[in-house]
């Protein structure tokens, strides 16, 4: 089965788009721009996902799947053997889950009033020290693993990596969270991650 994956360069799709390649899956691409909410050949991305937000993932059967923390669990598990996902029903898997859901509602969102125009200052202030507060807990966690669920690399630590890209966009300084920054550069280094920046044309 061939996967299409609905991506914006950079997004939080990238994570997914790396999962992807970590997974060792056959996939397509299709670029979507998102403030036009339009695909490059001009379609609609309304018709295709009713939310208009990436990621997006299609399969070649008709049926598809939205929202990066269900997209990421999902290819994982098409490839259980390059261990992306604890196994599900274990303590880890649920552990997993957590820090999808943490990276989700606690990071990702509140990066939103950094990039929406018209946001206040005090709305953007507050941001970037809720930001601080829930990356310095990611930070404190890391400081005796590599990853966020000890030595393997998950689904959890792509979607992390994604939203660090996004730090330096925005003026948010992760330079007192030295754990966060050495996760960053062992997850850039990797094979995979780098295929999937080079296909997004963020990497030369």
């Amino acid at each position: 089965m061939t996967l299409k994956l609905y991506y914006s360069p950079g997004a939080c799709s990238l994570a997914s788009h790396i999962a992807l390649h970590e997974a060792g899956l056959a996939h397509t691409l299709a670029k979507v721009n998102v403030k036009a909410h339009k695909l490059e050949d001009g379609t609609d991305f309304y018709t295709i996902n009713p939310l208009g937000y990436v990621p997006f993932l299609a399969l070649d059967d008709g049926r598809h799947l939205a929202e990066g923390a269900a997209i990421l669990q999902y290819i994982a598990d098409q490839a259980p053997e390059k261990n992306l996902a604890p196994a599900n029903g274990t303590w880890e898997r649920y552990t997993l889950q957590s820090h999808l859901n943490f990276i989700a509602t606690e990071i990702h969102k509140n990066y939103t009033p950094l990039f929406k125009p018209g946001s206040t200052p005090e709305a953007k202030a507050q941001a970037v020290e809720t930001l601080q507060n829930r990356y310095g807990h990611l930070n404190g966690l890391l400081q005796d693993r590599p990853y966020l669920l000890g030595e393997f690399f998950s689904v959890a630590d792509a979607y992390l990596f994604t939203t660090l890209n996004w730090a330096a966009l925005v003026q948010v300084d992760l330079s007192k969270w030295s754990h966060l920054q050495a996760l960053r550069e062992r997850t850039a280094a990797r094979p995979a991650v780098q295929a999937a920046l080079k296909a997004e044309g963020l990497l030369k």
